[in-house]
């Protein structure tokens, strides 16, 4: 599966930046479930100053620069297609327990975060998913209503023919739900 170069937001052109599948080791056997897009906003680039001289291959070891990705100032999205049949509440349930399993890891885990997942589960409760189908996730800089610049709002829409609806399924604002899903989904 192969992702497009770019991607229109409701905001600007986002370019593809990474990619991959997640799955699961079931009897021996890796079983791909999803496969991911990442792409980003052109502020990305200020992220260049700080890993200028880094070689691809560091870049690519290491978890710092991925986090500054993830937690940088500037607008992603990530287009995860079902590669397998799933219900929203399989594949939801697994991402969120994988959001929560590394909060606690870390002491990050607040109310705040368990009413986001609860929020998050319930967004894809009735949602089935047959080979081929979208979850979009948007990590936009713009809130619905009060119009701010934060980084922490997640919306999240589906699509059954790969084009991005303009108006999301659901809004959750949450920054760590937010950064956490690129890295569970």
């Amino acid at each position: 599966m192969t992702a497009p170069p770019s991607h229109r937001s409701p905001s600007r052109v986002l370019r593809v930046s990474a990619g991959g599948v997640r799955g699961l080791e079931i009897e021996g056997k890796f079983v791909k479930f999803t496969a991911i897009g990442v792409y980003l906003g052109s502020a990305v680039s200020s992220l260049a100053a700080k890993w200028k001289g880094k070689s691809a291959e560091e870049l690519a070891d290491s978890l710092d620069f991925f986090g500054d990705i993830v937690a940088g100032p500037f607008e992603k999205f990530t287009k995860v297609t079902m590669t397998l049949p799933l219900t929203g509440q399989q594949y939801s349930e697994k991402v969120v327990d994988n959001c929560v399993a590394y909060w606690k890891a870390v002491g990050k885990y607040t109310d705040a975060e368990s009413e986001a997942t609860k929020k998050f589960l319930q967004v894809f409760r009735n949602e089935t998913f047959t080979w081929g189908l979208h979850s979009l996730h948007s990590v936009t800089s713009w809130i619905i209503n009060s119009k701010q610049f934060n980084f922490k709002t997640q919306i999240i829409s589906f699509s059954k023919d790969g084009s991005i609806p303009e108006h999301g399924t659901a809004v959750i604002e949450n920054k760590q739900l937010s950064e956490a899903v690129l890295n569970q989904s």
